[in-house]
């Protein structure tokens, strides 16, 4: 299991507002199991929009950042809705990244599908390396131990 934070919207175990979802590193991926709740509908019968494009963004960043080693920030992303996610159903993310170029931008992508594998939300992204001075702020805020994944 990889580390997670204090205050993350998407990880962070001390945010009550937040999805509390917990990412694996499974080869040269990160996967996260959850259902998202009624609370994060848009309408009663599918998940809002916006929070599944936060799902995919936060398994880029860390497909990125287990990879490179370094914490990343979304610079552009592009999501494909294709199929309505319910409140309460069973969905896996996986992200991967897909190109490194010089150090200085990575490239990644991430897929939501059912427990059947139907490809539900898809996204790609261009991350960009968070620059050294703000790397101890961060550092503070996880629980456990995240040397073992970023230096």
């Amino acid at each position: 299991m990889l580390p997670r934070t204090r205050s993350c919207f998407v990880c962070g175990v001390n945010n009550p507002l937040g999805l509390n979802l917990g990412f694996e590193v499974e080869g040269d991926t990160v996967v996260s199991r959850f259902r998202f709740l009624p609370q994060h509908a848009g309408f009663r019968t599918a998940v809002h929009g916006g929070l599944i494009a936060t799902v995919l963004d936060e398994a880029m960043v860390w497909a990125c950042g287990v990879r490179i080693r370094k914490f990343t920030y979304s610079a552009e992303m592009t999501i494909r809705y294709r199929h309505t996610i319910a409140p309460g159903q069973e969905v896996k993310v996986v992200g991967a990244m897909t190109a490194n170029r010089k150090n200085k931008l990575f490239e990644a992508k991430a897929e939501i599908v059912s427990a059947n594998g139907e490809i539900l939300a898809s996204g790609t992204g261009k991350y960009l390396p968070v620059p050294r001075n703000l790397v101890g702020e961060m550092l503070s805020d996880f629980v456990g131990d995240i040397g073992k994944f970023i230096d």
